[in-house]
């Protein structure tokens, strides 16, 4: 033992560093296409599928804004294909929240509840309350169609972090507006549409930020503060101009209502808006005929005013014509 000590301190090497290396080890390149494929098989496949789906959901959403015929009769084939397709990408994949978004929208449109239902709740548990705000908003819309408020507020709040600018997102917050109106927290759901809203428009109206701000507009009606509807209205109708109707028609055909017969409100106060007043009675006595719906006492209000503006409004008569007077023909004596 002395003498191998010796023959190191000899070496000039430390017996207490003189510790046996390891093993020089390998090094390995890590195959991320092989664990890609062990994770997600079917991963090519099923991106295809997704990105086939969207584009025909994206076709079908399209159409509404424009002026196309087939837009009604043909966007929910559109809606059916994407159906099939997720269907099918579902099998593959089935906690891909791609795959599960937009099955659940899919199946959403075509009427498939229960799919869409368990596809979306799928994707919520899946990514989570801060990274599911989408999602959670079309979830939250279908159970407030259905009835089932309470649960619809829970998942419509999860989309309040997302941005107005997309139209999933604006049409999440009219819908939780309205039901937390409807359960009779008012300034709650004012609170929720002015913050969604940028401070200043500078006179330009998406179809996102018009659809917010009318909805805003008909909750001030319907709690009955007439000035503040006025102003949230007013202004949009001055900054669209000649564009106001189309705009705001066709934002409300966007809109899957929750509950249904809220349509009849929002069309009675834009035809009330535009001076349309036989259409705005009759689509405000339909919405008062609906039910017992929460605002029914104020669509009869605006009936009221609409029979009583029609009653102040005589016919303007026409004077008759000038006749001119007759023409005098004198006839020359003859010699």
């Amino acid at each position: 033992m002395r003498a191998a000590t010796l023959a190191m301190v000899l070496a000039g090497v430390s017996p207490a560093l003189a510790k046996p290396r390891p093993p020089t080890r390998a090094v390995t390149t890590v195959n991320t296409d092989f664990w890609r494929e062990v994770i997600e098989p079917h991963g090519d496949e099923v991106t295809t599928l997704v990105q086939k789906a969207r584009a025909a959901i994206k076709t079908a959403d399209d159409a509404l804004q424009s002026d196309a015929e087939w837009a009604v009769d043909q966007r929910m084939r559109y809606y059916q294909d994407a159906y099939g397709l997720m269907r099918h990408a579902r099998k593959l994949s089935p906690e891909n929240t791609d795959v599960l978004a937009t099955l659940g929208r899919a199946a959403d449109e075509v009427g498939k509840t229960r799919v869409a239902i368990d596809a979306l709740e799928t994707a919520v548990r899946l990514l989570g309350p801060d990274k599911s705000g989408d999602v959670a908003g079309r979830l939250g819309a279908i159970y407030l169609r259905m009835g089932e408020r309470d649960t619809a507020i829970r998942y419509l709040r999860l989309a309040q972090n997302g941005s107005i600018t997309r139209t999933e997102t604006a049409h999440a917050l009219v819908h939780l507006a309205n039901a937390l109106a409807a359960r009779g927290e008012v300034p709650a759901a004012i609170d929720v549409l002015v913050n969604a809203m940028p401070s200043a428009a500078n006179g330009y109206y998406s179809y996102e930020l018009t659809i917010t701000a009318f909805t805003l507009g008909m909750i001030y009606d319907r709690d009955e503060q007439r000035a503040a509807a006025f102003e949230v209205l007013d202004r949009m109708k001055t900054a669209l101009s000649t564009q106001f109707g189309q705009q705001v028609q066709t934002s409300l055909a966007m809109l899957r209502y929750a509950p249904a017969e809220d349509q009849h409100y929002y069309l009675g106060l834009l035809y009330e808006i535009q001076g349309q007043y036989v259409e705005a009675r009759a689509e405000f006595a339909t919405y008062a005929a609906s039910g017992d719906t929460p605002w029914r006492g104020r669509a009869l209000e605006h009936v009221h005013a609409i029979d009583a503006e029609r009653r102040e409004v005589k016919p303007v008569v026409k004077p008759a014509a000038a006749v001119p007077p007759p023409t005098i023909i004198r006839h020359r004596r003859h010699p």
